[in-house]
Protein backbone atom coordinates (compact mmCIF):
# COMPACT_ATOMS: atom_id res chain seq x y z
CA UNK A 1 0.00 0.00 0.00
CA UNK A 2 1.05 3.90 -0.51
CA UNK A 3 2.21 5.53 2.61
CA UNK A 4 -0.33 8.00 4.14
CA UNK A 5 0.65 11.68 3.19
CA UNK A 6 3.26 13.38 5.24
CA UNK A 7 0.49 16.63 5.61
CA UNK A 8 -2.73 16.52 6.59
CA UNK A 9 -5.62 19.56 4.99
CA UNK A 10 -8.20 20.39 6.11
CA UNK A 11 -8.85 23.30 3.79
CA UNK A 12 -11.80 22.52 1.34
CA UNK A 13 -10.31 24.30 -1.29
CA UNK A 14 -7.40 23.35 -3.73
CA UNK A 15 -4.26 22.98 -2.55
CA UNK A 16 -0.92 22.84 -4.79
CA UNK A 17 1.32 19.77 -3.96
CA UNK A 18 5.31 20.51 -5.23
CA UNK A 19 3.70 23.47 -7.58
CA UNK A 20 1.95 20.45 -9.84
CA UNK A 21 -0.61 18.67 -8.30
CA UNK A 22 -3.65 20.02 -6.60
CA UNK A 23 -5.72 18.39 -3.62
CA UNK A 24 -9.21 18.78 -4.17
CA UNK A 25 -11.19 17.75 -0.65
CA UNK A 26 -14.82 16.58 -0.95
CA UNK A 27 -15.70 16.25 -4.19
CA UNK A 28 -18.77 14.44 -5.12
CA UNK A 29 -19.89 12.53 -7.86
CA UNK A 30 -22.73 14.10 -10.35
CA UNK A 31 -24.47 11.01 -12.12
CA UNK A 32 -24.73 11.20 -16.24
CA UNK A 33 -25.49 9.04 -18.44
CA UNK A 34 -23.03 9.12 -20.61
CA UNK A 35 -20.22 8.77 -17.86
CA UNK A 36 -18.11 5.07 -17.60
CA UNK A 37 -15.72 3.69 -15.04
CA UNK A 38 -13.36 5.59 -15.39
CA UNK A 39 -14.40 8.87 -16.83
CA UNK A 40 -17.27 10.60 -15.01
CA UNK A 41 -18.66 14.25 -13.61
CA UNK A 42 -17.71 15.58 -10.29
CA UNK A 43 -18.70 19.16 -8.41
CA UNK A 44 -15.74 20.19 -6.50
CA UNK A 45 -16.50 22.05 -2.94
CA UNK A 46 -16.89 25.72 -4.75
CA UNK A 47 -19.67 24.58 -6.68
CA UNK A 48 -18.31 24.04 -10.29
CA UNK A 49 -18.14 21.10 -12.30
CA UNK A 50 -15.35 19.31 -13.76
CA UNK A 51 -15.19 16.09 -15.70
CA UNK A 52 -12.48 13.67 -14.84
CA UNK A 53 -10.55 11.19 -16.44
CA UNK A 54 -8.34 8.39 -14.19
CA UNK A 55 -4.72 7.88 -14.89
CA UNK A 56 -3.46 4.41 -15.45
CA UNK A 57 -6.86 2.71 -15.62
CA UNK A 58 -8.92 2.15 -18.53
CA UNK A 59 -12.38 0.43 -18.21
CA UNK A 60 -14.31 -0.88 -21.12
CA UNK A 61 -15.95 1.25 -23.34
CA UNK A 62 -20.01 1.01 -22.94
CA UNK A 63 -21.13 3.89 -24.59
CA UNK A 64 -21.09 3.02 -28.92
CA UNK A 65 -23.12 6.28 -29.99
CA UNK A 66 -21.66 8.92 -32.01
CA UNK A 67 -18.61 7.42 -34.35
CA UNK A 68 -17.29 4.38 -34.25
CA UNK A 69 -13.71 5.01 -32.15
CA UNK A 70 -15.56 3.43 -29.33
CA UNK A 71 -17.09 0.68 -30.98
CA UNK A 72 -13.24 0.16 -31.84
CA UNK A 73 -11.83 0.71 -28.54
CA UNK A 74 -14.19 -2.33 -27.11
CA UNK A 75 -13.31 -4.52 -29.83
CA UNK A 76 -9.68 -4.04 -28.48
CA UNK A 77 -10.56 -4.30 -25.32
CA UNK A 78 -12.32 -7.07 -25.63
CA UNK A 79 -9.43 -8.56 -27.54
CA UNK A 80 -6.82 -7.76 -24.72
CA UNK A 81 -8.93 -9.46 -21.99
CA UNK A 82 -9.30 -12.43 -24.20
CA UNK A 83 -12.91 -12.40 -24.46
CA UNK A 84 -15.06 -14.03 -27.49
CA UNK A 85 -18.28 -11.77 -27.81
CA UNK A 86 -18.50 -8.72 -27.50
CA UNK A 87 -21.50 -7.86 -25.36
CA UNK A 88 -20.02 -9.86 -22.60
CA UNK A 89 -17.26 -7.39 -22.97
CA UNK A 90 -19.50 -4.53 -22.71
CA UNK A 91 -21.14 -5.88 -19.89
CA UNK A 92 -17.83 -5.82 -17.80
CA UNK A 93 -18.18 -1.89 -18.92
CA UNK A 94 -20.83 -1.75 -17.63
CA UNK A 95 -20.06 -3.49 -14.17
CA UNK A 96 -17.39 -0.63 -13.97
CA UNK A 97 -19.21 2.24 -14.15
CA UNK A 98 -21.87 0.51 -11.03
CA UNK A 99 -18.54 -0.29 -9.12
CA UNK A 100 -17.10 3.22 -9.39
CA UNK A 101 -20.39 4.97 -8.66
CA UNK A 102 -20.77 2.81 -5.64
CA UNK A 103 -17.38 3.76 -4.16
CA UNK A 104 -18.31 7.79 -4.78
CA UNK A 105 -21.34 7.35 -3.05
CA UNK A 106 -19.65 9.37 -0.18
CA UNK A 107 -17.51 12.46 -0.36
CA UNK A 108 -13.82 12.13 -2.11
CA UNK A 109 -10.85 13.46 -2.75
CA UNK A 110 -9.55 14.42 -6.37
CA UNK A 111 -5.59 14.98 -6.95
CA UNK A 112 -4.57 17.03 -10.30
CA UNK A 113 -1.92 18.98 -12.49
CA UNK A 114 -5.56 20.02 -14.59
CA UNK A 115 -3.50 18.08 -17.28
CA UNK A 116 -5.79 17.84 -20.50
CA UNK A 117 -7.73 14.18 -20.80
CA UNK A 118 -9.59 14.38 -23.40
CA UNK A 119 -9.62 10.78 -25.29
CA UNK A 120 -12.05 12.50 -27.94
CA UNK A 121 -12.51 16.42 -29.20
CA UNK A 122 -16.13 16.20 -27.84
CA UNK A 123 -15.01 15.90 -24.14
CA UNK A 124 -13.27 18.32 -21.84
CA UNK A 125 -11.73 16.25 -19.21
CA UNK A 126 -8.83 16.30 -16.51
CA UNK A 127 -6.59 13.80 -15.95
CA UNK A 128 -6.50 12.83 -11.96
CA UNK A 129 -5.82 10.41 -9.37
CA UNK A 130 -8.98 9.66 -7.31
CA UNK A 131 -9.18 8.48 -3.19
CA UNK A 132 -12.15 7.49 -2.20
CA UNK A 133 -14.05 8.31 1.32
CA UNK A 134 -11.97 4.90 3.04
CA UNK A 135 -8.66 5.60 1.00
CA UNK A 136 -8.74 3.36 -1.96
CA UNK A 137 -6.90 4.97 -4.92
CA UNK A 138 -10.19 4.41 -7.47
CA UNK A 139 -7.72 3.35 -10.60
CA UNK A 140 -5.86 0.68 -8.82
CA UNK A 141 -9.06 -0.69 -7.01
CA UNK A 142 -10.86 -0.95 -10.35
CA UNK A 143 -7.41 -2.81 -12.14
CA UNK A 144 -7.08 -5.00 -8.89
CA UNK A 145 -10.77 -6.21 -9.69
CA UNK A 146 -10.65 -7.29 -12.86
CA UNK A 147 -13.00 -4.26 -14.47
CA UNK A 148 -10.39 -2.33 -15.73
CA UNK A 149 -6.98 -3.04 -17.23
CA UNK A 150 -3.57 -0.95 -16.49
CA UNK A 151 -3.54 0.58 -19.12
CA UNK A 152 -3.06 4.86 -19.90
CA UNK A 153 -1.38 8.06 -19.21
CA UNK A 154 0.06 7.99 -15.33
CA UNK A 155 2.05 10.51 -13.89
CA UNK A 156 3.21 10.61 -10.64
CA UNK A 157 1.70 10.15 -7.60
CA UNK A 158 1.18 12.74 -4.79
CA UNK A 159 3.29 11.03 -2.20
CA UNK A 160 6.10 11.46 -4.81
CA UNK A 161 5.95 8.00 -6.58
CA UNK A 162 7.07 8.18 -9.74
CA UNK A 163 4.53 7.25 -12.97
CA UNK A 164 6.70 4.56 -13.92
CA UNK A 165 6.77 2.93 -10.91
CA UNK A 166 3.25 3.42 -10.16
CA UNK A 167 2.46 1.62 -13.59
CA UNK A 168 4.31 -1.39 -12.63
CA UNK A 169 2.20 -1.63 -9.57
CA UNK A 170 -0.64 -1.26 -11.76
CA UNK A 171 0.82 -3.87 -13.90
CA UNK A 172 1.40 -6.34 -11.07
CA UNK A 173 -2.37 -5.38 -9.85
CA UNK A 174 -3.63 -6.75 -13.21
CA UNK A 175 -1.50 -9.86 -12.99
CA UNK A 176 -3.12 -11.25 -9.83
CA UNK A 177 -6.57 -9.98 -10.75
CA UNK A 178 -6.37 -12.31 -13.62
CA UNK A 179 -4.49 -14.82 -11.67
CA UNK A 180 -7.68 -14.60 -9.64
CA UNK A 181 -10.16 -14.79 -12.55
CA UNK A 182 -11.77 -11.30 -11.33
CA UNK A 183 -13.87 -9.53 -13.27
CA UNK A 184 -13.36 -9.32 -16.19
CA UNK A 185 -10.48 -11.92 -16.77
CA UNK A 186 -13.17 -14.49 -15.42
CA UNK A 187 -14.42 -14.28 -19.14
CA UNK A 188 -11.27 -14.73 -20.43
CA UNK A 189 -10.75 -17.88 -22.77
CA UNK A 190 -7.40 -18.30 -22.17
CA UNK A 191 -6.66 -21.12 -24.88
CA UNK A 192 -7.54 -18.50 -27.88
CA UNK A 193 -6.18 -15.31 -25.80
CA UNK A 194 -2.76 -15.95 -27.88
CA UNK A 195 -5.12 -16.12 -31.07
CA UNK A 196 -6.92 -13.06 -30.52
CA UNK A 197 -4.45 -11.08 -29.19
CA UNK A 198 -2.08 -11.98 -32.51
CA UNK A 199 -5.27 -11.22 -34.56
CA UNK A 200 -5.37 -7.92 -33.11
CA UNK A 201 -1.92 -6.99 -33.39
CA UNK A 202 -2.30 -7.74 -36.88
CA UNK A 203 -4.99 -5.41 -37.86
CA UNK A 204 -3.50 -2.70 -36.00
CA UNK A 205 -0.51 -3.19 -38.23
CA UNK A 206 -2.50 -3.20 -41.31
CA UNK A 207 -4.62 -0.35 -40.50
CA UNK A 208 -1.20 1.52 -39.79
CA UNK A 209 0.36 0.61 -43.14
CA UNK A 210 -3.13 1.81 -44.90
CA UNK A 211 -2.78 5.25 -42.80
CA UNK A 212 0.68 5.41 -43.64
CA UNK A 213 -0.50 6.23 -47.10
CA UNK A 214 -1.73 9.39 -45.97
CA UNK A 215 -0.06 12.41 -48.03
CA UNK A 216 1.30 15.20 -45.46
CA UNK A 217 -0.99 18.11 -45.65
CA UNK A 218 -0.86 21.24 -43.86
CA UNK A 219 -4.77 21.40 -43.27
CA UNK A 220 -4.09 18.62 -41.51
CA UNK A 221 -1.80 19.93 -38.88
CA UNK A 222 -2.61 19.13 -35.20
CA UNK A 223 -1.55 21.29 -32.11
CA UNK A 224 0.95 18.62 -30.19
CA UNK A 225 -0.14 20.06 -26.58
CA UNK A 226 -3.55 19.91 -27.29
CA UNK A 227 -4.49 17.62 -29.65
CA UNK A 228 -7.03 14.19 -28.15
CA UNK A 229 -5.83 10.64 -27.94
CA UNK A 230 -7.60 9.75 -31.51
CA UNK A 231 -6.56 13.02 -33.38
CA UNK A 232 -3.35 11.51 -32.32
CA UNK A 233 -3.75 8.12 -32.99
CA UNK A 234 -5.25 9.52 -36.27
CA UNK A 235 -1.52 10.33 -37.48
CA UNK A 236 0.28 7.41 -39.93
CA UNK A 237 2.41 5.44 -37.31
CA UNK A 238 0.70 6.59 -33.92
CA UNK A 239 -0.78 3.62 -32.26
CA UNK A 240 -2.60 4.28 -28.78
CA UNK A 241 0.54 3.34 -26.99
CA UNK A 242 2.37 6.06 -28.91
CA UNK A 243 -0.83 8.42 -28.50
CA UNK A 244 -1.00 8.32 -24.79
CA UNK A 245 2.84 8.69 -24.07
CA UNK A 246 2.91 11.76 -26.28
CA UNK A 247 0.18 12.80 -23.71
CA UNK A 248 2.34 12.38 -20.84
CA UNK A 249 5.10 14.47 -22.29
CA UNK A 250 3.09 17.60 -22.57
CA UNK A 251 3.91 20.17 -22.35
CA UNK A 252 6.25 20.44 -25.68
CA UNK A 253 8.13 23.46 -26.83
CA UNK A 254 8.87 22.23 -30.03
CA UNK A 255 8.05 18.73 -32.25
CA UNK A 256 11.80 17.98 -31.60
CA UNK A 257 11.04 17.21 -28.01
CA UNK A 258 9.04 13.72 -29.09
CA UNK A 259 12.39 12.58 -29.17
CA UNK A 260 12.17 11.82 -25.85
CA UNK A 261 8.94 9.90 -26.18
CA UNK A 262 9.72 6.43 -25.81
CA UNK A 263 9.11 4.83 -29.53
CA UNK A 264 9.41 7.86 -31.10
CA UNK A 265 13.26 8.16 -32.60
CA UNK A 266 14.37 9.94 -35.67
CA UNK A 267 12.86 8.80 -38.63
CA UNK A 268 9.33 8.10 -36.96
CA UNK A 269 9.92 12.16 -36.16
CA UNK A 270 10.30 12.82 -39.68
CA UNK A 271 7.13 10.75 -41.03
CA UNK A 272 4.85 12.24 -38.04
CA UNK A 273 6.62 15.95 -38.22
CA UNK A 274 4.11 17.33 -40.91
CA UNK A 275 1.08 16.44 -39.41
CA UNK A 276 1.79 18.65 -36.08
CA UNK A 277 2.14 22.33 -34.89
CA UNK A 278 2.70 23.63 -31.77
CA UNK A 279 0.78 26.84 -31.21
CA UNK A 280 1.71 30.09 -28.80
CA UNK A 281 0.11 29.98 -25.42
Amino acid sequence: MRKALAILFLSLTPILLGGEITKILDCVLIPTEWADGDSFSVRLPDGKEQTIRLYGADCIEMHLQGDDSNARRLRDQRRYFGIREILTAKSMGEAAKVETCKLLAQPFTVFTSFADGRGDGRFNRIYAFVKTADGRDLSEWLVSQGIARAFGVVHQLPDGTSGNEWRATLVDLELTAARAGRGAWAKTDWEKLPQIRKEAREETAELEAARGEKKADPADKIDLNTAARDELMGIPGIGEKTADAITEGRPYKTTQDLLKVGGIGTASLKKIEPFLSIKAP
